[in-house]
């Protein structure tokens, strides 16, 4: 009787103070520079073991809390402790009036604003680089666009390369690129930017759809191991953490839409290693420094088979590749990545950083 009363309890907390519950974002931080919307967020070790600081570049239309998701699994502490000093270039709450924002103005706008902010507070010549999902995406083109001699090391996580074969999307996106190149009509309204910002872009509660709409058995799922558990005080936090980030998913401007979906999605330049993008290309075997890259082995998003073309189109010379348990949320977030890919990431970059 009193375990079903715990499980009545827990789950009137779950529906009608679900706030309470959420962890989250508990690991002190300093934001050290604003640009506009953009903050820099800082995370400083208690001892500082490596000179090169670790930068995450955050992707668009999540919210800050998947780099600190609880105060027992966090990316961000846990390299901290690892005596890593972190840097998260968190792009704020953008909306509708950021609607033209397109891949340029973060891999030549505000990226380079941000390293050079982080290269000055962290006292740095070189940074190792962080890209997850479509941040994968702006971290590689960041690179191959400049150049720069002070990347190091660059990681690529869960990001679409060869994006026809990511499973049934890029089947489709394949099907549909078919389908546009017959008419002309199409291809200049579609791939020439004719299509108005307003119409592309996708307000947060969208996003929140479309992301459990890739994978609606594990939402499903999640809520199901709620209800089978709802005396275990740490699924009931757990549930309502991920689902607090799930459900404050920010705005994708449209120029982002445009440049993601009818670019690199449907027409899949990434696949050959040179992009365009307003008339600029841009050429993945620039990038010459270390590269790890790595995908979820459930990803039903970015497969593997996606991902793993990266590390053929570059020139560097200092390639790994990896799969990490999960899907693409997991793979950032789960307790397997914590247990296995967390160690073999700081080991990965532990190796090419200098020791202070």
């Amino acid at each position: 009787m009193q375990n079903l009363k715990t499980k009545i309890n827990n789950l009137s907390t779950r529906i009608f103070k679900g706030k309470s519950l959420v962890l989250s974002q508990n690991t002190p931080y300093e934001v050290i520079e604003t640009f506009d919307l953009t903050q820099i967020r800082y995370y400083a070790p208690e001892v500082r073991k490596y000179k090169e600081p670790l930068v995450f570049v955050v992707p668009l239309a999540i919210n800050m809390s998947i780099y600190d998701l609880y105060p027992y699994r966090s990316l961000v502490k846990y390299f901290k402790q690892q005596g890593f000093a972190v840097y998260v270039i968190d792009w704020g709450k953008l909306s509708f009036r950021n609607r033209h924002f397109n891949f340029l103005t973060f891999i030549d706008h505000y990226i380079p604003l941000c390293i050079q902010s982080i290269l000055k507070h962290s006292q740095s010549d070189q940074i190792s680089l962080h890209g997850w999902s479509m941040a994968g995406i702006f971290v590689s083109l960041y690179t191959a666009l400049h150049q720069p001699n002070f990347v190091k090391n660059l990681m690529v996580l869960g990001s679409p390369i060869d994006s026809y074969k990511s499973g049934r999307n890029g089947q489709f996106f394949a099907y549909l690129n078919r389908i546009i190149s017959k008419s002309k009509t199409l291809q200049q309204q579609i791939y020439q930017g004719k299509i108005p910002k307003r119409l592309l872009h996708t307000p947060g509660v969208l996003n929140t759809i479309g992301f459990k709409m890739v994978d609606p058995i594990g939402w499903f799922q999640s809520h199901k191991n709620l209800l089978l558990n709802l005396d275990d005080n740490e699924a009931l936090y757990e549930h309502a953490t991920i689902g607090s980030f799930l459900n404050r998913m920010i705005d994708y401007p449209g120029g982002i839409n445009q440049d993601m979906m009818f670019n690199v999605w449907l027409r899949n330049p990434l696949k050959t290693g040179v992009i365009t993008l307003n008339k600029k290309s841009i050429a993945l075997k620039n990038i010459q420094c270390s590269l790890l890259v790595a995908a979820g082995t459930t990803d039903q998003l970015v497969t593997t088979e996606a991902a793993k073309p990266l590390t053929q189109l570059t020139s560097s010379t200092d390639v790994t590749f990896t799969l990490i348990p999960g899907g693409h949320l997991g793979l950032m977030s789960s307790q397997r990545s914590a247990d296995e890919f967390w160690p073999k990431l700081a080991q990965w970059l532990s190796e090419r950083s200098t020791n202070i």
